[in-house]
C-alpha cells in the first residue's frame, strides 16, 4: 500500500514532507487538504489526524502528524534516503534535533502568524493586525539573528556546519520561503540584515531542486497574484 500524505501546497511544514519524499525517491499519494474550505475539520481528515492539521501521513496502518515527527520517520523507515538529511550519527542527529525543537518555538511563531496579519488575513475574511504583526516581527527578527549568529556558525553550507542539507535546512528554509507573498520592499528589509540566512536559503532550495520549486508554485503564484494587486493599487492612487 502506497504512503499517502495528506497536504496542502499553502502549509509551510507541508510543502517540506513533500520536497522530502521527492528529492528522495519516496513513492506517495498525495492527498490535498484545502485549508481555505476547512477540509481539514473533516471527519474523515480526524479519522487520520484527531488534531485537524496538515501535514499527516498514513503508511499501511501507520498514521502520524507534526511535520518532524514525519520527516524523521520517513528518514529512518525507507530505504534510500541520504544519510545527511537524518545523520546516523547520534551527535549529529541530536544537533539536528535541537534546531527542529528551536524551530516550532522561535521562527515559526514569528514568521507565520507575521505573514497571517501583513498578508493573509484579508484573503481569509479577516482584518489585518497590526500589532499582532509587529510582535510575530520582533520574534521573526530574533530567530533570523539567531539563525546567522548561531546556527549558521563555522564554514558549512547549512545548519549546524553541515556540508549537505538535513531535514532541519529543509523545515526552516520552507517556513521563510513563506516570506515571498511580502511586497519586495518589506521582504529586503525583514532580510536584507542577513547575508548568511539568504545564502543559506539558495544554498538549500538548490540542492533540494527541481522539486523544491516545483512544490512551491503555488506560494510563487499567490505571490505574482498580491504583486499585480498592489501594482494596480498603486496605479488607481496616481
Amino acid at each position: 500500500m502506497a504512503l499517502k500524505v495528506y497536504v496542502d501546497r499553502m502549509s509551510q511544514p507541508s510543502r517540506a514532507v513533500l520536497i522530502f519524499c521527492k528529492v528522495n525517491g519516496i513513492a506517495f499519494e498525495e492527498v490535498r487538504v484545502d485549508l481555505s474550505k476547512l477540509q481539514q475539520l473533516s471527519p474523515e481528515f480526524k479519522e487520520v489526524n484527531p488534531m485537524a492539521k496538515v501535514p499527516a501521513i498514513v503508511d499501511g496502518r501507520f498514521k502520524l502528524f507534526e511535520s518532524h515527527a514525519i520527516l524523521i520517520y520517513l528518514s529512518c523507515a525507507f530505504p534510500g534516503v541520504a544519510d545527511h538529511w537524518y545523520p546516523a550519527d547520534l551527535f549529529r542527529r541530536a544537533k539536528i534535533n535541537s534546531v527542529l525543537d528551536w524551530h516550532h518555538s522561535n521562527l515559526r511563531i514569528g514568521a507565520a502568524p507575521f505573514v497571517f496579519y501583513t498578508v493573509l488575513a484579508p484573503l481569509f475574511g479577516r482584518p489585518q493586525n497590526s500589532q499582532a504583526a509587529a510582535e510575530a516581527e520582533m520574534l521573526l527578527s530574533k530567530s533570523l539573528s539567531k539563525i546567522e549568529s548561531f546556527w549558521l556558525k563555522g564554514n558549512g553550507k547549512f545548519l549546524v556546519g553541515s556540508l549537505k542539507p538535513s531535514i532541519a535546512d529543509l523545515s526552516l528554509v520552507c517556513e521563510i520561503m513563506q516570506l515571498e507573498l511580502l511586497d519586495e520592499k518589506e521582504r529586503s528589509r525583514i532580510l536584507g540584515p542577513y547575508q548568511k540566512v539568504r545564502e543559506w536559503v539558495e544554498n538549500t532550495r538548490n540542492a533540494a531542486n527541481p522539486h523544491f520549486d516545483e512544490v512551491h508554485k503555488l506560494l510563487f503564484k499567490l505571490k505574482a497574484t498580491l504583486q499585480k494587486q498592489r501594482s494596480e493599487k498603486l496605479t488607481s492612487k496616481m
